[in-house]
């Protein structure tokens, strides 16, 4: 069964750090440039929480604040669910649905170690469908999908 740690190994390590007194306008432009939707924020070594498009959607945008005088630290968020190194795959499906969130934060102890998405949850889904499905389920599927259409 695969883990949290199984899915950091297979990340980059984060390279989308910003710190807390930093400009909304700057997360962005951020974000942007290195395709993701979210951005950890430190204050040096200190894990503070994330910013996400959804927190600039919610809380800059639609609370009529401004990009280029707010800080992350004014919008991002910081109460989200937390899992471990040894936690499953199968845990963070859970605490994704049941928390209605896209983003799980990872802690060893007291030290934080990444941030699953729900997109790796769901890579790491896709990536294990030959042991869900074994090939002549997905044949008769198929068969069963030919007769229908």
């Amino acid at each position: 069964m695969r883990s949290v740690s199984d899915i950091l190994n297979s990340k980059p390590l984060p390279f989308n750090v910003i710190g807390p007194n930093e400009k909304v306008i700057d997360a962005l432009q951020m974000m942007n440039s290195v395709n993701l939707s979210y951005l950890i924020v430190k204050d040096g070594d200190v894990f503070n929480g994330i910013f996400s498009e959804r927190d600039y959607s919610r809380k800059v945008i639609l609370k009529g604040l401004h990009s280029d005088s707010t800080a992350v630290k004014e919008v991002m968020s910081v109460s989200l669910p937390i899992v471990g190194l040894d936690d499953t795959v199968e845990l963070c499906m859970h605490m994704l649905n049941l928390h209605k969130t896209r983003y799980l934060l990872v802690f060893d102890n007291e030290t934080f170690k990444g941030v699953v998405t729900l997109n790796d949850v769901l890579r790491e889904a896709i990536a294990s469908t030959d042991r869900i499905f074994n090939e002549s389920d997905v044949k008769n599927m198929t068969v069963m999908q030919d007769k229908i259409y």
